[in-house]
């Protein structure tokens, strides 16, 4: 990935860039017009030696045209981005973040699992109707299934990876002890007391005794008491557990009236008013991004923006972020194509800080945090995906991680200006051809495939959803079954585990050498399609070989060598 920082040494790009070294409040009216010839000059102006490296790594192609009919829905409900607002979102979640793990080693002795609260706000979103784009406030049940499951599954301690006999006999007791401690602290029956306690007086007993034990034998034990204890077991967490759920949903909507409260105040301070949700007219149009309900105020407050060694830091408040310069190149040039209701672009670096801002409080605050959430295909994968079968739109992506400059993607209100058609279950394609790789949340991936069947039945136009999911067994996820069984799968492939790779969820910021990583797990293919689709996009053997050629890692190392 050598052109991540293509700019390093570009002074072109430093010379008539408006986005080096200056601030947003810098560009009012007056200066409409030298904005806009500094942005043309951005995009016409590059040098050859720039271009030669667009073109080589391809990590995006916003020249490909989209087919994509789609019913069109309601604007976006929520209130546009400020950088004042999600400074104090971002302050509110990182303490809600703190509370979880509080909350869990408080109630339950164990660490909040890993990841546990990104996976909690994906899932929270898929039936919430509330008026928070991140934090949940109006779910069907306050109980979220996702953190119920994640929580339970850590009780009475979470087993991590074992790598030694010794690593497994130490985790063994500890499972016994932790164990032998709940049935003696909480409300549990007594025939399941009785069980229990049996169980774990027999593990014990056989670790004292068995000394020459190999780690097969350990690891079989341990599986065999965790079978045999753990229905009791999370009867008796189950209230504790759901009250942690409960507390953590209740703690969200505290914190959305908060927001909702700060944003009106700051609307009020521009005299913006906020007008009443519009129902969906239900026309057929072309894809474009969804539309915002609720003007933005032309913002005083100043982005400083500094660029340093190819990587650009956007500064709001004391608090910066910062992006790889090529990607800000990106960002630019989704915008410029996309947003309507700023030709002077005054609001392009509030937004970017924005949208950054929205995304990294959503990771998470720790190294690596939320990556997996926010991974993508291969660049080469989805170029055969459009040469081979017609894919021009996304369904689950984001600004800093399409490749198509149509997409779906979680955040309508940070994303739209940026080429967003907003959250993909809230989006009635009627034609078209889709790539979907969604994050690895269950919940999530069920309503996907719920969401697929119905648009499939609806349709007589050609549409085709290809999806990509890791290859869970044991047990294997009802979204994998739904698909493997579903009347409009036409083919399943399998993309073995350590043969291909993933784009990280940070490439926008990262590294150069941390952008692809190996899948750890296998990836399956799923082609979704109705008829019309089939015949014009059906996986025959020719296509599925060119799809799975442009998997395999060595075609992008020798497409860079000879680059």
């Amino acid at each position: 990935m050598e052109a991540l920082d293509v700019h390093e040494n570009n002074e072109n790009f430093k010379e008539h860039s408006p986005l080096t070294e200056t601030r947003s409040s810098d560009l009012d009216p007056s200066t409409s017009q030298t904005a806009k010839r500094k942005f043309a000059e951005i995009e016409t102006n590059n040098s050859p030696q720039d271009t030669k490296l667009f073109k080589a790594e391809k990590f995006w192609d916003f020249s490909l045209e989209s087919d994509v009919v789609v019913m069109e829905g309601a604007p976006c409900i929520f209130l546009p981005p400020i950088p004042e607002v999600e400074f104090f979102r971002f302050n509110l979640v990182k303490q809600m973040r703190d509370e979880y793990q509080d909350i869990c080693k408080q109630n339950e002795g164990i660490d909040a699992p890993q990841e546990s609260f990104n996976r909690w706000l994906l899932e929270r979103k898929i039936t919430d109707k509330g008026t928070d784009p991140i934090l949940p406030t109006a779910c069907c049940n306050d109980v979220s299934p996702a953190m119920f499951r994640e929580i339970i599954h850590d009780v009475p301690i979470r087993i991590s990876k074992i790598k030694s006999c010794s690593d497994a006999r130490r985790q063994l007791f500890r499972y016994g002890e932790a164990a032998k401690h709940m049935i003696e602290s909480r409300n549990l029956s007594l025939e399941s007391r009785k069980v229990v306690k049996w169980h774990i007086e027999d593990t014990l007993s056989w670790l004292r005794k068995e000394q020459n034990a190999v780690l097969t034998d350990y690891l079989n034990r341990l599986a065999h008491i965790r079978r045999q204890c753990g229905p009791h077991l999370v009867e008796a967490a189950r209230f504790s557990v759901e009250n942690i759920c409960k507390k953590m949903y209740f703690i969200a909507q505290e914190n959305a009236k908060k927001l909702l409260d700060k944003h009106h105040a700051v609307l009020r301070l521009y005299k913006i008013d906020v007008p009443a949700p519009l129902q969906p007219s239900g026309k057929l149009c072309p894809v474009k991004p969804v539309p915002m309900l609720c003007a933005t105020p032309m913002l005083t407050n100043s982005i400083t923006q500094v660029a340093i060694k190819g990587t650009v830091s956007l500064t709001y408040n004391a608090n910066t972020l910062r992006i790889n310069h090529r990607y800000l190149e990106k960002l630019e040039q989704l915008y410029r194509c996309s947003c309507k209701d700023d030709p002077t672009m005054q609001l392009f670096l509030p937004r970017v800080w924005c949208l950054l801002r929205r995304y990294q409080t959503f990771f998470g605050p720790n190294q690596y945090e939320g990556i997996m959430l926010h991974g993508a295909l291969p660049t080469q994968v989805f170029q055969c995906l459009h040469d081979t079968f017609g894919v021009t739109m996304e369904c689950f992506a984001s600004p800093l991680n399409c490749f198509y400059k149509h997409y779906s993607s979680a955040f309508a209100d940070t994303d739209t200006y940026f080429g967003s058609s907003g959250p993909i279950l809230q989006f009635f394609p009627v034609r078209g051809s889709f790539e979907a790789n969604a994050p690895f949340v269950e919940e999530l991936m069920e309503a996907m495939v719920d969401h697929f069947e119905k648009l499939l039945k609806q349709s007589n136009e050609p549409l085709s959803f290809i999806v990509f999911v890791p290859e869970w067994r044991d047990p294997t996820p009802v979204a994998l079954l739904r698909m493997e069984n579903s009347a409009f799968k036409r083919k399943q492939v399998l993309i073995p585990a350590f043969e291909h790779e993933y784009r990280s969820g940070l490439h926008h910021a990262a590294p150069q050498k941390e952008v692809y990583h190996k899948a750890v797990h296998g990836t399956l293919i799923f082609f979704l399609q109705n008829d019309p689709g089939f015949e014009l996009w059906g996986p025959t053997q020719q296509r599925l070989r060119k799809l799975i050629t442009a998997f395999k890692p060595v075609a992008r190392h020798h497409n860079r060598q000879q680059d």
